[in-house]
């Protein structure tokens, strides 16, 4: 019988014979066998855990057979896995009665990032971190990017897969989009990777891959590069099915060429979704979406050991860098949780930015380490570039910094701020006005920066409360911008010091009101390079009835092109008939009938 979580998926196939011919040849067929058992007795899937003992024979004899002969590349392999919604509470070594002995494991064994951020909501993220560039800088600065809206992260960017690419990287993407897709040249297949599997919007049935973004507006959401990947509608599990995915692709890769591996797993995204055997642990939970949430980053935890297993059962772990990231934080009303940190997702609280995140490999200089230095998600632009050996060209602007040597070595942080983004739409702070903000700046945008110990947010920042685990209510999980509430307190600024106050309990602004108006400069400053938000009305050529019940490009640029070609011809043709009258009534630039 299949191992659970794998019926009606093909297993991974088996390594091409990389080695030269002959006797390494027949090896190599040897390997390929020795690794068909391997999956067909479960120990590369699911269902059926390892212990260390075990592990560590499987891996011994993995390396007699699949390292290959020849000499690694000096580029190493480079994995990002982001989870979605995971709270900064929501793991093992920040206290938390989940058990994700993985990520765990992997932490200790590497460099916990303890001052990290990103953004509050899913979009701004994913774009920041393949970009390197804040959203004012991409046009993205309000809200997401919605299935039904004519927008995509812009064409002009150039985007981190590409960069890679030009220095050989095979690069691969495993997960989920949102970075828009209302046109072909939008799609991830088209920005830099030469793979894609996953869902192109921001939520979706875990099972069936359908989303419904309005009534009537409802949709298949799962591609095979760029098309439906209607052969996956079997009711497997996106967590464990991408999983499965990834597996492929290294079984399949030659080791001692570069690989760029981008994984953007669903969970723990709403809805609240999990097998029912990840259930188990977790009946003392009262609250019913905790319990779900748990569930769901337990299968998460699961996920990563057996991803990491294939790097080592394939021979990419020796020269991979590993790097885990949450892209915000987590929804209290769909079972996640930031505590001690104040707010949730989707604010610009400590609770929506500071990230879960750490990088694992053997590359590293100093394991088992814990780096408190600034570091933001932009960041890994440049820093994962620079580690293939890529350049950045002196045209683009960034605002992520290498931080390799920080993380390695130890050493201080080139980056000493943070804007966190200035959403210009943003603007229903009730008390917001240029005079709360010293005539230097309108309080009522809501925006939030931070300056080495100092952080200053201004409009509605969003829900400001602390929230203990499990102390929602039993709530939908899937409305998020309910947390959003309007403040009560009057106020349109905030000054805390985030390294004696990580908590955000001692609003400084009135004590400190010459660093305010420092910042609030700094934020005009940025306010200044800032290009126009993009955040166009919904199309209703992107309804998926329109589309045979797919979500996926709609906007057809040959379609636009066919009413200016005609209305050419028809300007033309009257051109015609008026230059042929002139030239009846004028010879030689005089009136006909002056004209002898």
């Amino acid at each position: 019988m299949a191992p659970r979580g794998c019926a009606g998926h093909p297993p991974p196939p088996s390594p091409q014979a990389w080695v030269c011919p002959g006797k390494m040849l027949a090896m190599g067929a040897l390997a390929g066998f020795w690794i068909l058992c391997l999956l067909t007795y479960g120990y590369l899937s699911w269902g059926q855990g390892l212990e260390e003992e075990e592990e560590g024979a499987l891996l011994a004899q993995a390396g007699d057979r699949l390292e290959p002969s020849t000499t690694s590349t000096s580029q190493p392999h480079l994995i990002f896995i982001l989870a979605d919604d995971q709270g900064f509470r929501d793991v093992g070594y920040h206290g938390s009665e989940i058990k994700t002995p993985t990520l765990d494991k992997l932490a200790a064994e590497g460099v916990k990032l303890e001052n990290y951020y990103v953004q509050p909501i899913c979009t701004p993220s994913r774009s920041q971190f393949i970009t390197g560039k804040y959203q004012i800088h991409t046009g993205l600065q309000h809200s997401i990017i919605r299935p039904t809206q004519p927008n995509c992260l812009p064409l002009d960017n150039a985007t981190l897969p590409q960069k890679l690419k030009e220095v050989g990287y095979s690069t691969h993407m495993v997960g989920k989009w949102h970075l828009g897709f209302y046109r072909k040249e939008c799609m991830p297949t088209k920005r830099g990777f030469d793979t894609f599997f996953g869902s192109l919007l921001g939520s979706g049935d875990y099972y069936t891959h359908y989303k419904c973004d309005s009534p009537g507006m409802c949709g298949y959401d799962l591609y095979e590069n760029d098309n439906a990947a209607w052969d996956y509608d079997n009711g497997i599990y996106s967590t464990q099915m991408y999983t499965q995915r990834v597996q492929q692709i290294l079984a399949s890769h030659n080791p001692t060429k570069p690989i760029f591996l981008y994984i953007a797993y669903q969970a723990v995204h709403s809805p609240l979704q999990a097998p029912g055997r990840y259930f188990e642990h977790y009946r003392s939970i009262i609250n019913i979406n905790r319990r779900r949430y748990a569930a769901m980053l337990s299968c998460l935890d699961e996920a990563i050991n057996n991803v990491t297993l294939a790097l080592k059962t394939y021979g990419f772990y020796n020269n991979s860098i590993i790097i885990y990231s949450s892209d915000n934080g987590g929804q209290p009303t769909a079972g996640g949780s930031n505590w001690p940190l104040r707010g949730s997702k989707g604010t610009y609280w400590e609770g929506g930015i500071r990230a879960v995140g750490f990088v694992h490999s053997p590359l590293l200089k100093n394991k088992g380490t814990v780096c408190k230095e600034l570091v933001h998600i932009t960041d890994w632009y440049p820093t994962l570039i620079s580690l293939a050996e890529g350049q950045i060209d002196e045209d683009i602007q960034l605002d992520g910094y290498d931080i390799w040597e920080t993380i390695s070595e130890g050493l201080r942080s080139p980056r000493v701020d943070i804007l966190h983004n200035i959403d210009p739409i943003y603007t229903k702070a009730k008390n917001g006005s240029w005079a709360a903000g010293y005539g230097i700046w309108n309080t009522a945008i809501q925006s939030a920066i931070r300056v080495q110990h100092w952080k200053l947010l201004t409009g509605n920042p969003g829900y400001s409360d602390w929230v203990p685990p499990q102390s929602f209510s039993n709530l939908g999980p899937n409305r998020w911008h309910n947390e959003r509430i309007t403040l009560s307190t009057g106020k349109s600024v905030w000054l805390f010091n985030i390294t004696a106050d990580p908590y955000e309990r001692v609003d400084l602004s009135n004590r400190y009101p010459g660093i305010v108006k420092k910042l609030l400069r700094r934020l005009s400053q940025f306010n200044k390079t800032a290009v126009p938000v993009r955040y166009p009305p919904k199309d209703p050529r992107s309804n998926p009835r329109l589309n045979g019940g797919v979500w996926g490009p709609w906007y057809k640029e040959e379609t636009k092109k066919k009413k200016p070609n005609k209305n050419r011809a028809e300007k033309k043709q009257k051109k015609s008939k008026i230059k042929k009258k002139k030239q009846q009534k004028t010879v030689s630039g005089k009136p006909a009938n002056l004209a002898r």
